[in-house]
């Protein structure tokens, strides 16, 4: 993985680590808000969610409109998107990984059973 790619997730994860980050991005997933609005469900200062925003900005998973006076975020979906793709490779394997053991399992089932013999010691 390039540096670059390797930056963007790390960036992503970092700003998705947080649940007030996600539940911000949950509310912009609706449509574009203001800070005004996108504080009203915290309890914290403003400049606290400024704080958020920054980090979400930073990580591409917001960007930021001009509206007359109003600057309104917006949910950006490419770092989601590389998010999702660099996990659905670990999917992938885990669940090649899965089926390998469910067939094992399935053949393990079928397999007849062997009378167990008790493990004798031989003495010295």
């Amino acid at each position: 993985m390039n540096t670059a790619v390797s930056a963007r997730l790390d960036a992503t994860f970092l700003a998705l680590a947080d649940p007030t980050r996600r539940a911000i991005l949950a509310r912009l997933a609706r449509g574009e808000a203001s800070v005004t609005e996108l504080a009203q469900p915290f309890d914290m200062s403003q400049p606290a969610i400024s704080k958020h925003l920054k980090i979400l900005e930073r990580a591409g998973l917001i960007s930021v409109g001009q509206d007359a006076q109003r600057r309104p975020r917006r949910l950006e979906g490419q770092p989601l998107a590389e998010a999702d793709a660099w996990i659905e490779q670990y999917r992938n394997i885990w669940e090649a990984n899965y089926q390998r053991l469910d067939h094992l399992l399935k053949q393990m089932q079928r397999a007849p059973r062997r009378a167990r013999r008790p493990r004798t010691r031989s003495k010295p």
